[in-house]
């Protein structure tokens, strides 16, 4: 092979010689690891660019579009207009079957110290309103579901982009030598928003930084993890893969492998990390009680542990945790988009809020009281907003025009409210946000550069941001 080399390699050759070198110190580690407890070069954490104000993201994602005039942008207009036609033109939406201006059927007043007008939809979590930043004047470029799903994930409208959490590992690594760096919460029935799993992808990242799911109610947690062979007989198996995948290493020169072999340490450590994760037995009754799991509501402690398993996960290095709401229980079809009502609001989105209400506001208090929530930003967002006007009777379609979310801790400013919405909601007409501006300032909060985290693909380098993205200062604490 040396008395061949002419003194340049081919891409595939520098891949095939890096690939094999790699890979085989990945699979020799595996022994090694467990008897020396240190962090491998893959899992460990990276540097941030300049001094973060938040080590860790949990994401509440609220699929189907909650509506913001009726919960954090309230419109007194709505209650003087009702029943009254539009004044200004309307653009297509999801079903065109568009009504008159619709008042809103919760109430609305000033909370905490800071005053800002929310309805009594989420009450829990206006009782937390002096910890959150709202942003009033979001906006979307797309009007449906799926769609609407990849672009807040991963900045482009369809799959194959890495999601939010992919990129956060990827740029910062895991705390944890145990457990991924970015993982997915369910319960209760909860599945995946339109558009799938591809949603918590790793894309063209390293595949290692891809999204575990994990089910916080279930036994196991994580299927096909639970132990089933002694350490020794696993430790055979993981050689015997070994030898498959050092030739196939050295045939293809994929990259693709060494990911491979790192998800199976990962997997082997997660087997005794994952149910002692989601045992939640030590935890106090009054903690439990904050979060909702003494709720009668099914929906509200599955939701609730969730949430104190997020906490969990935080306080054990995982970077990026996503949480997904459960199906309602008074619709069919609602299992993928359940806050998606574009009939009787009142009663679909009312059912929504008191699953997820008391679950959040407890989380940010007990992140709080633990000295967690300066390190952890909570994200509060669905993929779009909806209409002010009604759908049918007394629903709402789709609005990506102008809509609301809220960030809390790791470095947001309490009690502000950024942006705003017409005098009916519908369009952002004052400091409009994109989902860029979004991931652009989480990305800061955590010490990143979103202009500098970038992956080359298909000869084009990369980001979470596109080619977009300004930071939201005025959000920043």
């Amino acid at each position: 092979m040396c008395a061949e080399w002419n003194g340049q390699l081919s891409r595939r050759e520098l891949l095939r010689r890096s690939s094999l070198g790699f890979g085989s110190l990945a699979l020799a580690g595996l022994v090694s690891e467990s008897a020396s407890g240190a962090m491998t070069p893959e899992v460990a954490t990276r540097p941030p660019h300049f001094k973060p104000r938040a080590k860790h993201v949990i994401f509440c994602y609220m699929s189907g579009g909650v509506s913001h005039v009726d919960s954090f942008d309230p419109k007194p207009a709505l209650n003087k207009r009702h029943g009254q036609p539009m004044p200004v033109p309307v653009k297509p939406t999801m079903f065109n079957n568009n009504g008159n201006i619709m008042a809103s059927p919760w109430e609305a007043r000033p909370r905490g110290q800071s005053g800002v007008m929310m309805t009594e939809l989420f009450p829990h979590i206006a009782a937390c309103s002096d910890d959150l930043a709202v942003i009033r004047s979001m906006t979307s470029k797309v009007n449906e579901h799926a769609q609407g799903n990849y672009f807040f994930h991963t900045g482009f409208p369809f799959m194959g982009h890495p999601s939010a959490g992919a990129w956060t590992s990827y740029g910062l690594g895991t705390e944890n030598r145990d457990l991924p760096g970015f993982m997915v919460l369910q319960s209760g029935g909860a599945a995946a928003p339109h558009g799938g799993v591809g949603l918590f992808s790793s894309g063209y990242l390293p595949a290692q930084h891809q999204a575990s799911l994990i089910k916080a109610d279930s036994d196991p947690a994580l299927p096909n993890l639970k132990q089933r062979a002694t350490d020794v007989v696993q430790r055979q198996r993981l050689d015997f893969l070994r030898s498959l995948d050092e030739p196939f290493a050295q045939s293809s020169g994929e990259p693709s492998i060494d990911a491979a072999i790192r998800n199976y340490e990962t997997a082997y450590r997660m087997q005794s990390a994952v149910p002692e994760l989601c045992d939640l037995r030590g935890e106090s009754e009054a903690t439990k009680k904050l979060y909702g799991l003494d709720s009668p509501f099914a929906t509200t402690v599955a939701y609730g542990k969730q949430c104190l398993v997020a906490r969990r996960l935080i306080e054990r290095g995982v970077r990026f945790v996503e949480l997904s709401c459960l199906p309602q229980t008074i619709g069919a079809g609602q299992a993928a988009n359940p806050w998606d009502q574009h009939g009787d609001l009142k009663k679909g989105h009312g059912e929504m809020a008191h699953q997820v209400d008391q679950p959040i506001a407890g989380l940010l208090k007990d992140l709080k009281s633990r000295g967690l929530l300066e390190e952890t930003l909570v994200i509060f967002s669905g993929e779009f907003g909806r209409t002010p006007f009604s759908q049918g009777v007394n629903g709402r379609d789709h609005n990506p025009f102008g809509f609301s979310l809220w960030l809390a801790g790791g470095g947001a400013k309490g009690g502000t409210v950024h942006g705003a919405t017409d005098e009916l909601g519908y369009y952002a007409i004052e400091n409009l946000c994109s989902v860029y501006d979004l991931w652009a300032t989480v990305l800061h909060l955590l010490g990143i550069d979103h202009e500098r985290l970038t992956y080359r693909f298909g000869g084009r380098d990369f980001r979470l941001s596109d080619v977009h993205g300004q930071i939201i200062q005025p959000v920043l604490a």
